[in-house]
């Protein structure tokens, strides 16, 4: 699609009278607060939970101090993402065609499809794992879900589908009641926070990169940017996204510390063996109490369909924008025919792969995390050249200091990246 046209559909899309927002204060928050929020929730999926949950179960409160570090990395990217896609009114795949080219595009688009497919199957296993708890089988829960899932998308206006991902993202709320269940001792909690211990036992470390790795994801970027292009935010609006995108990494890394305390003061050195979020959850019953395994499982619930439909919805806006291919939730089928195909088969692929028996899920979540990793840091590197393009950005490009941060957060994503890929790589070839 010629550019010119692209911004005129723009131009039109961000002159909607249902998406503008033209009040003040806190009336105006709330009309824009939903991309950031819902973005930076999507991240505490399946995959996620597992993560923080084995973290607490295996190192107690000791690396409690690595949240406030994955927290503003994750706030820094988000903002730009928001910031992007509120000035260029573009998702991010948009603008990586445009300025780097077809070859790059598909390349990234191609990774893209393949992560995000396994961590939509994982999640689907989220789902079928907390039902299961609740003595709802998998094969009556997972195509009811999927069916509510792509219903949702496929028939509702973008506003309704915002309100329901809020709605189902207060759910996870039971990670931070069932915390207080558990009764820790919070001054520990506070000190460990904020007193880094490190050991460079293999294990650790491959956790930490775990850690940072299920908090900043690419489809988190693809998403925000993509929603807020969608719903049409103009740089009016930035200080209210800014807003969004900052409570956004907050609260999700705040559920990620309620996650390790609870398993850290109901299962670390108990010997129990953490390795999916339904395995803390049946591993709460017998230390914590049937209530805490029923939280854990209502919150693994909400976080894997908000992220179930978070994932196939970025991969849709994401490569249907990147080839010029009509998008968005509130176009109808005929309209968006391949946005809304693509959203479909995610769906029905991601649902019907946990239907198999004796799929190795754990497999298939390694698989993803892997993908991720490597495309992490070619996201951040194609972030940070177009968030300083003056013609993209006008005023509105980084500052020094925050080109400084971004830059060494990037080494460092790539870093860690090389170094799970090379632990994975020597402990497969087994010299480890």
């Amino acid at each position: 699609m010629p550019r010119a046209l692209r911004g005129a559909r723009r131009s039109i899309r961000q002159r909607l009278p249902n998406f503008r927002i033209h009040r003040t204060g806190v009336m105006a928050f709330l009309g824009v607060l939903g991309p950031g929020l819902i973005a930076g929730l999507a991240g505490t999926d399946a995959g996620g939970i597992a993560t923080y949950s084995v973290l607490g179960a295996e190192t107690g409160f000791s690396l409690l101090w690595i949240m406030p570090i994955t927290t503003v990395m994750l706030l820094i990217v988000l903002e730009m993402a928001a910031r992007m896609g509120a000035v260029s009114g573009q998702g991010l795949g948009d603008l990586i065609r445009d300025d780097f080219g077809v070859r790059w595009t598909f390349f990234a688009m191609v990774v893209l499809l393949i992560a995000n497919g396994a961590i939509s199957i994982a999640n689907f296993a989220g789902i079928a794992a907390a039902l299961e708890i609740f003595q709802i089988p998998r094969f009556a829960s997972v195509p009811l879900v999927a069916a509510g899932i792509w219903a949702l998308v496929v028939f509702a206006s973008y506003r309704v589908v915002e309100r329901v991902f809020l709605s189902v993202a207060v759910v996870l709320g039971a990670y931070v009641v069932g915390a207080f269940v558990a009764g820790p001792d919070w001054g520990e909690v506070g000190r460990a926070m904020i007193s880094p211990t490190l050991t460079f036992e293999p294990s650790v470390l491959l956790l930490m990169v775990a850690a940072i790795g299920t908090t900043v994801t690419p489809y988190m970027f693809f998403y925000l940017q993509s929603s807020v292009a969608d719903k049409g935010l103009g740089p009016e609006e930035l200080g209210f996204e800014r807003a969004d995108a900052v409570l956004g990494a907050v609260w999700t890394n705040s559920l990620a510390v309620f996650i390790v305390v609870l398993t850290a003061v109901t299962l670390h050195g108990s010997g129990i063996v953490i390795e999916t979020a339904a395995d803390a959850a049946h591993a709460l019953a017998p230390v914590a109490g049937e209530f805490s395994e029923l939280l854990f499982a209502a919150g693994l619930f909400g976080a894997s369909v908000l992220a179930a439909t978070v994932i196939p919805l970025t991969t849709s806006y994401t490569i249907c924008e990147s080839f010029g291919w009509e998008s968005g939730v509130s176009r109808k089928f005929s309209e968006a025919p391949v946005f809304m195909g693509l959203y479909t088969a995610l769906i029905v692929i991601g649902a019907a792969v946990v239907l198999i028996p004796g799929l190795p899920l754990i497999g298939v979540i390694l698989v993803s995390q892997y993908l991720n990793g490597i495309l992490l840091p070619i996201i951040l590197v194609f972030m940070l050249r177009l968030v300083n393009n003056p013609r993209i950005m006008g005023t509105h490009t980084n500052a020094t200091w925050l080109n400084v941060v971004a830059w060494g957060l990037t080494g460092l994503v790539t870093l860690l990246s090389v170094v799970l890929l090379g632990s994975s790589l020597a402990d497969w070839l087994g010299w480890f």
